[in-house]
C-alpha cells in the first residue's frame, strides 16, 4: 500500500475523531442518555456501539489483540458486558441502553482513537490486502473493514449524535 493512501486513511480518520472529540466535549451524562421524543436510541447508545465496534475490529478481528475495552477493565467501569457492542440489539435494547461517566467513556475513546490511528500507520500493502472475517459481513480485506467499519460506519453514527445532540438542546436540555 503506498505512503499516500495510508496517509490519506490517516487523515481522514483523525478528522473523524476529532469530530466525534468535539462533539462529545460538552455533553454530561443527563444529555448522553436522554431519549428524544419517538427516538429509538440515545447519544449513548451510539457512541458507545461506534466505538465499540472501532475497538473490536482493529484490535480483536483485524490484529487479533485484547481490545482496549477489555484490556482496560473498561466493561467492569461502566457496568456493562464485555463482549457487546451493540450490534444484533433488538430495538428495545438500544432504546433502553444507559452508561454514564462521559469524562471516562471519553478516556476510552481516545486511547480507541490513538490505537487505531498507529495501526493505520503501520499499514503495509500486505497487510492491507489479508483477507479478515468481520461477523455478520463476511470475508473482506484489512482495507475494506477499515473503511466500512471506521470511516463509513463512524460517520453514520455521527451524524445521529450530532442530529441527537441538536435535539436535546432543542428541548431546552442543558446548554450545548
Amino acid at each position: 500500500m503506498s505512503r499516500e493512501l495510508t496517509e490519506y486513511l490517516r487523515r481522514e480518520l483523525r478528522a473523524m475523531h476529532g469530530l466525534y472529540d468535539r462533539v462529545t466535549s460538552d455533553l454530561h451524562d443527563e444529555q448522553l442518555n436522554h431519549m428524544p421524543d419517538g427516538g429509538k436510541q440515545n447519544i449513548a447508545f451510539s457512541l458507545w456501539h461506534y466505538v465499540r465496534t472501532e475497538d473490536n475490529g482493529i484490535q480483536f478481528v483485524i490484529q487479533r489483540k485484547p481490545t482496549v475495552w477489555i484490556e482496560g477493565g473498561w466493561d467492569t467501569k461502566f457496568g456493562l458486558d464485555s463482549k457487546s457492542q451493540g450490534t444484533g440489539f433488538t430495538e428495545d435494547e438500544a432504546h433502553k441502553f444507559r452508561f454514564t461517566g462521559i469524562g471516562d467513556f471519553r478516556r476510552y475513546m481516545q486511547d480507541v482513537f490513538a490505537r487505531t490511528d498507529a495501526f493505520v500507520g503501520a499499514l503495509t500493502s500486505a497487510e492491507a490486502a489479508r483477507q479478515v472475517t468481520v461477523k455478520p459481513l463476511g470475508e473482506m480485506s484489512v482495507l475494506t473493514a477499515i473503511s466500512g467499519l471506521c470511516m463509513t460506519h463512524g460517520y453514520r453514527h455521527l451524524g445521529e449524535i450530532e442530529f441527537a445532540k441538536g435535539l436535546v438542546a432543542a428541548k431546552g436540555g442543558a446548554t450545548i
